[in-house]
């Protein structure tokens, strides 16, 4: 078995303990680490997502594999060059304003950032304005990210997108939400971008609305 497969197999299996080890022994033996992420990691949790939209793993799996991912990925860092871990572009990504729920935030984060972007995490409650303000930090940008797990916040996601709409970012920042309570339809609704059911599709969805 290749250490490549052997990689991405210790990633869909969640084998936090062993996958130090694994990327070291590949770098050792002359895999390129930019093969090593790709081909190793990045091939691995897209397989997770997959899974994950046809209900074969769930929730804690998914955190397990992204966790053993992390680890892999402190590893191969220094061996990467300048970008390669970023090179699908900068994506900000939030709970909105008076929402606290962070655990399918954070999954999502993950997801996201384990298909090649650099993930800029604005964390829980979010006003719609340090929204706005992140993307004034980082011009570079393309993608925001913004969740609801309550209806009651459903409101929130709307003053987002208004805000970064007139901005002047409408046409040129692309936006996609989701949580519980959003839908196709209130994404439509609203002027958002795209709309994620699940944090497995939620990398699909960033790929598709940066390309």
């Amino acid at each position: 078995m290749s250490k490549l497969i052997e990689i991405a197999t210790a990633i869909e299996n969640g084998k936090v303990k062993i996958i130090e080890e694994l990327v070291n022994e590949a770098l050792e033996s002359g895999e390129d680490a930019g093969d090593i992420l790709e081909k190793g990691m990045i091939s691995a949790m897209a397989v997770i997502g997959a899974k994950f939209q046809a209900n074969e793993v769930f929730i804690p799996e998914m955190l397990v594999s992204a966790k053993t991912m992390k680890k892999g990925v402190e590893v191969l860092r220094p061996h990467l060059s300048s970008g390669t871990l970023g090179k699908k572009g900068k994506v900000i990504i939030g709970t909105v304003e008076g929402d606290l729920h962070d655990i399918g935030k954070n999954l999502v984060a993950l997801m996201i950032e384990s298909a090649g972007f650099e993930v800029i995490d604005l964390g829980v409650d979010v006003p719609p304005a340090k929204f706005v303000e992140a993307l004034k930090e980082n011009p570079d940008c393309k993608l925001v990210a913004a969740s609801s797990l309550l209806t009651t916040t459903m409101v929130s996601l709307k003053k987002t997108v208004d805000a970064i709409h007139e901005a002047g970012y409408k046409g040129k920042v692309k936006v996609m939400i989701g949580g519980a309570p959003v839908t196709q339809e209130y994404a439509d609704e609203i002027g958002a971008d795209g709309f994620s059911p699940d944090a497995g599709s939620s990398a699909t969805l960033a790929i598709k609305l940066t390309s």
